[in-house]
């Protein structure tokens, strides 16, 4: 492919070039919220990410001379081959608006996942499913909301040019705050009145690996049949909690419990891409400023984890974490919430917002290619 070249590169050591090779990816484009780089070198580090040690990744970069024009991860995920034999992950896959760079990333990625016995890629997750994952295929004229992705419009055609295919879409919703709706009164107060035994209580970040313990513990449960879930090692999830540590909010953390059994949770986060966008990827010398500053102006949340454990699935205890979590946002002054990512064949969620007067306004898509038969023309 001439003009285009692409090198494996390695990490810790390539992981700022790989990081900064974003910025100009995105120039212009008002939509795009920049990671943190001290927070993403971390991410690619692994010496520091224990997800390194129950996975194999590999990164590329794509140049035009000396100019680096695109990334992509391709990655093994041991605890994934148990229940997806041979299925490889691609993610991290930016570049500029050219197909000859998507498909020099691509296929480098697809040689490596063959050379190591898989014969399906999916992606886009970077690094699986529980980190961001989907490409962003409707709702491009709004930011993307704190711990979800954002692409160009243009990524989508070149994803199909490349012979990929729709696995399944994830949806966000949107939910204009106001008062504690009258429907969702009846309904956890009805769930409440019925089952004595259910009480709903507020987090306790002061002790902070207990809470995320819990977490844990519900999170493998709840998601252990949803598509492209993964399980979640202790560790790894210890390590993801901490990376959200600072931007927690207590009020918006609660718990059910079933005759005193730990039975769901529901997790709602202020919205810090407001504030990292400013930031523009730097804490020093003026990110803390931003930092400080616009956290007392977030006005949107995401509803970021509402699970409940299958043994108690049919109580209803969705219910009473929403009225909860609902309760506190009235007195935050919110303007909104983002509920996500809600998987399209999950009919019962979505129903249930839809009852509530959210909206989908943006819709992620994950992609599978079949990795036997080359990329298409």
């Amino acid at each position: 492919m001439s003009g285009v070249s692409v090198k494996a590169i390695e990490l810790p050591r390539d992981s700022e070039a790989f990081i900064r090779a974003w910025w100009p990816i995105y120039d212009g484009d008002e939509h795009w919220v920049p990671p943190l780089i001290g927070e993403r070198k971390t991410f690619f580090n692994p010496a520091k990410n224990p997800y390194f040690k129950v996975a194999d990744v590999q990164c590329f970069m794509a140049y035009k001379g000396n100019e680096a024009v695109g990334t992509i991860a391709a990655t093994v995920d041991h605890y994934q081959q148990k229940t997806d034999p041979n299925v490889g992950l691609f993610g991290f896959f930016e570049f500029i608006e050219d197909a000859e760079v998507a498909r020099a990333l691509f296929e480098a990625a697809c040689d490596w996942l063959r050379g190591r016995g898989m014969e399906r890629a999916w992606g886009p997750f970077n690094f699986n499913s529980n980190h961001e994952f989907g490409l962003l295929v409707e709702g491009f004229d709004t930011d993307p909301c704190i711990a979800n992705p954002h692409n160009h419009a243009y990524y989508v055609d070149l994803y199909e040019g490349l012979g990929m295919k729709k696995v399944t879409d994830w949806y966000a919703y949107w939910l204009d705050a106001g008062p504690v709706p009258p429907r969702i009164e009846r309904i956890a107060n009805r769930v409440l009145d019925r089952h004595p035994e259910i009480t709903i209580e507020q987090a306790n970040l002061k002790n902070f690996n207990a809470e995320v313990e819990k977490f844990w513990e519900i999170y493998n449960d709840a998601w252990e049949h949803n598509w492209g879930h993964i399980f979640l090692s202790k560790e790894e999830f210890l390590f993801a909690a901490q990376n959200l540590k600072s931007v927690l909010d207590e009020r918006l953390v609660w718990w059910a419990y079933v005759d005193g059994k730990l039975a769901g949770a529901s997790l709602t986060i202020p919205d810090y891409n407001q504030v990292a966008k400013k930031m523009n990827g730097k804490i020093f010398p003026f990110g803390w400023f931003h930092f400080l500053t616009g956290r007392r102006k977030i006005d949107q949340l995401r509803v970021f984890v509402l699970g409940v454990k299958k043994e108690f699935q049919r109580l209803g205890l969705g219910g009473p974490l929403y009225m909860r979590t609902w309760e506190e946002c009235v007195k935050l002054n919110i303007r909104g919430a983002e509920a996500s990512l809600v998987l399209e064949s999950n009919r019962s969620m979505r129903g249930a917002l839809e009852k509530l007067g959210a909206t989908v306004y943006k819709t992620y898509r994950s992609y599978e290619f079949e990795l036997n038969q080359g990329s298409e023309n």
